[in-house]
């Protein structure tokens, strides 16, 4: 079974996209979908409507800023403040061109910042280098072993 990407976003054009882009690409693993950062944390920590999700943790989280209700930094400061959790690798994928949110996000933990670029081939070329890292350049820790240190 093929590991799993999280995709965290609610701008549904973006989230086309970017599937649209993974496949392209050739990334041909599963992609979950969440719209939100209470969704998310529904997700990772299987309760709610995911209470019964099966697999592990995903490969990497795709996470942009702008959510409704808890934002995209509180989802990643969170994260990365839980055992387990804090291993996955979390790819900031934004409109925010803010240095704020840039420096925030990383000091929050997360392992990329990428701007979603306005030009769709740009856009394109992004989430393939992104998708392509993380899929199959990269190597995942063992979540199920991580805690913090």
């Amino acid at each position: 079974m093929a590991e799993r990407i999280l995709l965290v976003d609610a701008i549904t054009d973006d989230v086309e996209l970017i599937q649209i882009a993974l496949l392209r690409a050739g990334v041909t693993n599963p992609i979950d979908i969440v719209r939100s950062g209470e969704e998310a944390f529904d997700y990772l920590y299987k309760r709610g409507k995911y209470a019964d999700r099966a697999g592990l943790y995903p490969l990497v989280i795709l996470l942009d800023l702008k959510l409704p209700g808890v934002d995209g930094k509180e989802v990643l400061k969170q994260l990365k403040s839980t055992p387990l959790l804090n291993c996955i690798p979390v790819v900031v994928l934004t409109g925010s061109l803010a240095e704020r949110d840039l420096i925030a996000s990383y000091a929050y933990g997360a392992n990329s910042y990428v701007v979603k670029p306005v030009d769709s081939q740009a856009f394109f070329d992004a989430i393939k280098s992104v998708g392509l890292y993380w899929t199959a350049t990269s190597s995942p820790p063992p979540v199920d072993q991580c805690k913090i240190f």
